[in-house]
């Protein structure tokens, strides 16, 4: 890292800390890999300069194009549910300003991203890059479509909300893999995770959240 990016990360470390024990554990986050991947990304740095005093709060914050990144209990939540290892492949479908996807990229071998927003997926790269993060790759594209060119997936996070599983997704993951994704209305879904194995699809829920829609082919339209 650069020395400024340095200070960054140092000066937030305190709020991460107190993120992770307050709004991750305390709520039941109790995977201990997560917790630590949740506890090394500068959450700071992936917010405008104006919400940078709000970066450790349990909330969502805007970001460009009219999306937000996502509070951090849900982006722990939803890997905690996708229980990633190590060698695992991981494709997330909805980059946002790539907070996520750095959370992710300590948790599995290699993190592609999808965002439809052309000017999101830039400044997620850029972002990414500077950081140090070298096993994501950003791609702009329609996520419903999931990206079939780099399948198969051992797990795929969806961070937005979907009428219904797109079927291209459940095609691009392996024996035993998961999709973790939030479905139901526009303004308020139920999270689920799907695990593919043998064949069949085995669903369960977790809980009520509100995550912006997901638009593509197989989600909802503009």
């Amino acid at each position: 890292m650069k020395a400024s990016e340095s200070e960054s990360t140092d000066s937030g470390s305190a709020a991460r800390h107190a993120m992770v024990q307050q709004q991750l554990r305390a709520r039941g986050i109790r995977d201990e890999r997560v917790l630590a991947a949740m506890a090394q990304v500068p959450r700071e740095e992936f917010v405008s300069e104006e919400c940078r005093s709000a970066a450790y709060q349990d909330s969502s914050l805007p970001i460009d194009c009219g999306q937000t990144i996502s509070q951090p209990f849900t982006v722990a939540f939803m890997c905690q549910l996708a229980s990633i290892g190590e060698g695992d492949r991981v494709l997330e479908i909805g980059t946002g300003s790539g907070y996520a996807a750095a959370v992710l990229s300590h948790l599995g071998h290699s993190v592609d991203t999808v965002e439809r927003y052309p000017a999101l997926a830039q400044q997620a790269t850029e972002r990414l890059s500077r950081l140090g993060y070298s096993n994501v790759r950003v791609h702009t594209a329609d996520g419903t479509e999931g990206l079939r060119r780099y399948a198969p997936f051992d797990a795929i996070l969806v961070a937005a909300g979907a009428r219904t599983l797109p079927q291209p997704l459940v095609d691009q993951l392996t024996g035993g893999g998961r999709i973790v994704i939030p479905l139901g209305p526009k303004h308020g879904q139920i999270m689920a995770r799907f695990t593919y194995q043998d064949g069949q699809l085995t669903k369960d829920s977790f809980g009520a959240f509100a995550f912006v829609p997901l638009i593509g082919q197989h989600g909802w339209q503009e």
